[in-house]
């Protein structure tokens, strides 16, 4: 990747939907190099998906619950079975497997209190876990779907 791939990256984390003829006056390149080099970045795996992002309390999810699960089953068949229900289950919105004393951590988004409740209730039915520990965030601080670029390699 070089500058121009960088800088394409990071206008398309901020509006997907802009036109190429707008990406390559802002990248100061003709329209068929800006969308050739826009198809490789797709083509490589650099670009996986363009997609809309939502407001959750629009969608009566506004209700973000950090959720860490340890467990003392470290087998495969469980490890895969867990995959299974997290995935799921649609309220879980992230799922990642930890280091340290925590052995996953779940970001569920939901309606309410009550909601997650039933979330718990049908991962627990699914998997045998030794302790779930919860946090409601009270305030988003910060939020971006968008990735640093200006320390990806360039050319």
């Amino acid at each position: 990747m070089d500058v121009i791939d960088i800088k394409l990256i990071e206008l398309l984390q901020q509006d997907a939907t802009m036109p190429v003829a707008e990406l390559a006056q802002r990248v100061n390149l003709s329209q068929t190099p800006c969308w050739k080099r826009v198809q490789r970045l797709k083509e490589t795996g650099v670009i996986r998906a363009q997609v809309a992002l939502c407001d959750p309390k629009k969608l009566g999810v506004g209700t973000t619950v950090f959720v860490t699960v340890r467990t003392n089953q470290h087998t495969e068949a469980w490890a895969q079975a867990f995959t299974r229900a997290v995935q799921d289950i649609p309220q879980i919105v992230e799922a990642y497997r930890m280091s340290g004393e925590t052995d996953y951590l779940l970001r569920i988004v939901v309606a309410d209190i009550d909601d997650y409740d039933r979330v718990y209730k049908q991962l627990i039915r699914a998997v045998p876990l030794s302790d779930v520990s919860s946090s409601f965030a009270m305030e988003m601080l910060k939020y971006s779907t968008a990735l640093p670029v200006r320390n990806a390699q360039t050319e």
